[in-house]
């Protein structure tokens, strides 16, 4: 955890690199909060438009010490490995041999930008308050359950305190630069919401989904009768209570045993066919709104279920999903205006790659 903040490049890797090649339509319905269903793969017709990425150069089994130089300042095969290191402590996964050359390549562009940055920062005089970095540090600190562990982690990849103090200096600065270079240019007019709107119909289609609060009795996987019969009674016990007029929310949050719902008294939001167990799931689709179940029994035990609002398949309006659809298209113009910023700075300087 701590190399996330200790490589620069992490902190606007994202605003640095390009796009995939997949449509970006792809990416919004997770972005806007819509359903996973929305989110479908391109067509097959999309794909045939799409022209496969070129190979990368290969990079050889041995790297040398210096891979490339930035208006003459070294990039080292250290600070490749490391970042390389880090794009696998992120993914909880070695690279896969198949993709060690676009990775590498990809990680060494970017290293390259981190360089050209850090030079402008440099060149403009652009400095960061203390507090900025010391707040940036604690937040750091409270990933760590204590002072402790934090210390180790820190000696386990050879850092100091100071060392990481002015890591987080440099990445900071950086930011406070692309956010003063592109930061008005990023901004999202209501024509750029609207035209994605319109060419993206399906990323806006939203299913038949119902809101409704549960209370779970559980039962524990292979428990034999007498513990079942148990919890049935119990269960009945409540369905009585709940039909005899006491609040459902609060016999929830008293007897369910669902943790997830429990505390909000059984909300569990509103959910798409297909998203809950069977016989959950039909029941909260038979339901009328306002009206509640007997028991449902699933492989968690026993449900009482209570629906509270139905909503027929729709498309979201422009209106209701503006503020997400404008933060997702932020994000993308920051990312283009970004790369647009970091290729300026290549085409004006001298990049050597050596690799």
């Amino acid at each position: 955890m701590v190399r996330l903040a200790i490589v620069t490049l992490l902190v606007f890797s994202c605003a640095c690199k390009r796009a995939a090649n997949d449509p970006a339509a792809q990416q919004a319905a997770a972005k806007l909060g819509l359903p996973a269903a929305s989110a479908a793969a391109a067509s097959p017709a999309q794909a045939a438009q799409t022209a496969p990425p070129a190979p990368p150069k290969p990079v050889p089994a041995i790297v040398p010490d210096v891979v490339a130089r930035v208006n003459g300042e070294s990039v080292t095969k250290a600070e490749l490995e490391e970042a390389v290191a880090s794009v696998e402590q992120q993914n909880r996964a070695k690279l896969p041999p198949d993709q060690r050359d676009r990775i590498f390549r990809a990680v060494l562009d970017q290293l390259v930008g981190v360089k050209l940055l850090a030079q402008e920062v440099k060149a403009r005089n652009i400095s960061v308050p203390e507090a900025d970095v010391d707040a940036q540090i604690a937040a750091l600190r409270k990933q760590f359950p204590s002072e402790d562990v934090f210390n180790q982690a820190l000696k386990a990849q050879q850092k100091t305190l100071d060392g990481l103090k002015a890591d987080a200096r440099r990445q900071l600065a950086i930011a406070k630069l692309l956010q003063d270079a592109v930061g008005s240019k990023a901004a999202v007019t209501p024509e750029q919401a609207k035209k994605f709107y319109d060419e993206n119909p399906d990323q806006f289609k939203q299913p038949e989904r119902v809101r409704a609060s549960h209370i779970l009795i559980g039962v524990p996987q292979g428990a034999d009768a007498v513990t079942k019969d148990a919890a049935r009674k119990r269960a009945e016990d409540v369905l009585k209570q709940a039909k005899a007029g006491k609040d459902f929310a609060a016999l929830a949050k008293e007897h369910s045993q669902d943790p997830g719902s429990a505390v909000q008294g059984g909300d569990l939001g509103y959910f798409p066919r297909g998203q809950m167990v069977g016989p959950f799931d039909e029941a909260a689709f038979t339901l009328a709104p306002g009206t509640m179940s007997d028991l449902v029994e699933t492989q968690f035990g026993f449900h009482i279920i209570k629906v509270v609002e139905k909503q027929p398949a729709r498309t979201v309006p422009l209106e209701e999903v503006r503020p997400k659809l404008d933060e997702f298209l932020l994000n993308q113009n920051k990312q283009r205006e970004a790369q647009a910023f970091v290729d300026g700075l290549k085409a004006k300087g001298k990049v050597e790659i050596l690799l």
